[in-house]
């Protein structure tokens, strides 16, 4: 362990080791005699450390006014610009996806920076005239206190900026705990927060697993409101230990999401839509293309030529040119996927690619699965009714547009969608009721940017957003102001009932 960086958790200014002495590897998921370095496996003991380091902070914190708040966030979102590159390719080996994309996951949080250190300056309430003379009022944001943050490790920059910059501009502390496979990326990005000058015990990050970090979080009585990404299962446990304490919860999960093709679609533009969105990531996302409702005009063709596209595709460590999907996470979820394949084949879906694991030479050392292709899927089997998130597609033919819709809304979750039409008519039929947080036209169910809501339907989550300006409510509460400057006692809805 000695040869290996060790790293620590930060808590109240201080990087500190967890109170127990344990650590655990963090291993590079293609190629796993790669040891990124060692991580402290914390505990209720740390978190409470970090939460109380949370709590003194805010005090202070909250009365900085939000403009300068916002400066910092500017300046922090300066320095991930600067530090691009070297986190990119800490993330690639951490997290397995390519270069290309881990630069868009940084980027994804330089942007959400930007755009939340505007908020600083905005913020905004509301004003409204009142129905009685001499009197004015208002409504403001106020922050909530210290925010637990729980990320997945599948975005592991983006999405923690998700939460930690609207939570910071709001007035709020954090303590954030980061997906055990990922740390690194997380620490990566609250160091470039440090280094913008952001004052102790308002940041605080500690590393851990779920049962023995996560939960002690989510149940602690002084976090004020918890935001989870993370498997259905998983938030929902999460949805009821906040309720127990009547504790704020924001909560993005799962999804199963369709892309619709019509007869008049451009094949061509449906193709590359099609590959990227279904194996882009290894179809490790949340908005993964793992649905393909064909219109049954087309569907043949479409079938071939996706899987001669998909066949090209290169399939190694992200961290080599040419590269265009690296492997799963870790064993556990490169078993699942194997275990939808079989069960694909069990279902009775034609295997149109793949479906194997990737051994020769290098890949044996990785957690790397071909990119995977199901034909003729029903609705109602397994494989396009559950999340599997890995490089796993179901093409369904279907006769028209509204059994489509149909058959996209038919899952336990709505996340995004997409369709691909050339008609207009379609185009605003699907977008009015496809039961989604997302939907897409001619595009891929994946590509969201940060000054739009995100978040579902359904199973996906319980109707909070994250990005946008709507996530500003996750981290704040509204307080209304009235102001009588009558000299006297002015009753509503009494006295100016006539």
């Amino acid at each position: 362990m000695s040869d290996h960086k060790v790293y620590y958790n930060y808590i109240g200014g201080e990087w500190v080791p967890a109170r127990s002495g344990k650590t655990y590897e963090n291993r590079n998921p293609a190629d796993t005699r790669d040891v990124i370095g060692i991580f402290p496996d914390s505990g209720a003991e740390d978190i409470a450390d970090a939460v109380a380091a949370a709590k003194e902070a805010y005090n202070a914190w909250r009365l900085v006014p939000a403009p300068k708040r916002g400066e910092l966030l500017y300046r922090a979102s300066q320095i991930l610009q600067e530090r691009k590159e070297q986190y990119a390719n800490d993330m690639t080996r951490e997290m397995g996806k390519v270069l290309a994309e881990t630069r868009g996951d940084v980027q994804e949080a330089i942007d959400m920076g930007y755009f939340m250190a505007g908020e600083g300056r905005r913020l905004y309430g509301v004003t409204t005239p009142s129905e009685l003379p001499n009197k004015f009022q208002m409504s403001v944001r106020q922050p909530l206190g210290v925010c637990g943050l729980i990320t997945p490790w599948n975005f592991p920059m983006a999405i923690p900026s998700w939460k930690i910059f609207p939570a910071l501009i709001c007035g709020n502390t954090v303590v954030i705990k980061p997906a055990e496979d990922t740390p690194l990326s997380t620490y990566n990005f609250v160091q470039a927060l440090v280094d913008a000058g952001l004052p102790k015990g308002v940041v605080n990050i500690v590393s851990g697993h779920g049962p023995t970090a996560g939960e002690p979080l989510v149940q602690h009585p002084d976090v004020k409101v918890i935001s989870f990404t993370g498997s259905t299962e998983v938030g929902r446990h999460v949805s009821t230990l906040c309720a127990q304490q009547g504790k704020h919860v924001s909560l993005e999960m799962g999804g199963k999401n369709p892309m619709i093709i019509m007869d008049d679609a451009d094949l061509d533009l449906v193709l590359a839509g099609a590959v990227w969105g279904a194996f882009g990531t290894t179809g490790q996302r949340c908005t993964a293309t793992s649905r393909i409702i064909a219109h049954r005009a087309i569907v043949d063709e479409l079938t071939s030529r996706i899987q001669a596209e998909a066949k090209t595709i290169q399939v190694g460590n992200g961290l080599v040119d040419g590269m265009q999907m690296g492997p799963s996470i870790n064993q556990g979820q490169l078993s699942v996927v194997e275990k939808y394949v079989k069960i694909g084949r069990e279902e009775g879906a034609e295997l149109v690619l793949g479906g194997e694991r990737l051994t020769d030479g290098d890949l044996g050392h990785g957690f790397f699965h071909q990119p995977t292709i199901f034909g003729n899927v029903k609705r109602n089997m397994r494989i396009a009714q559950e999340e599997i998130f890995g490089p796993v597609v179901s093409i369904i033919p279907v006769d028209s547009l509204e059994e489509a819709i149909d058959v996209a809304n038919d899952v336990p979750y709505g996340l995004s969608s997409s369709i691909y039409t050339r008609n207009v008519n379609n185009a605003f039929i699907a977008m009015r009721d496809l039961y989604t947080g997302i939907v897409y036209v001619n595009a891929p169910t994946i590509g969201a940017e940060i000054h739009l809501p995100f978040g579902g339907t359904k199973g996906t989550g319980n109707g909070k957003r994250e990005g946008g300006t709507q996530v500003l409510d996750t981290y704040s509460e509204w307080k209304s102001l009235y102001v009588d400057y009558s000299g006297g006692l002015q009753r509503a809805q009494i006295d100016n009932a006539e």
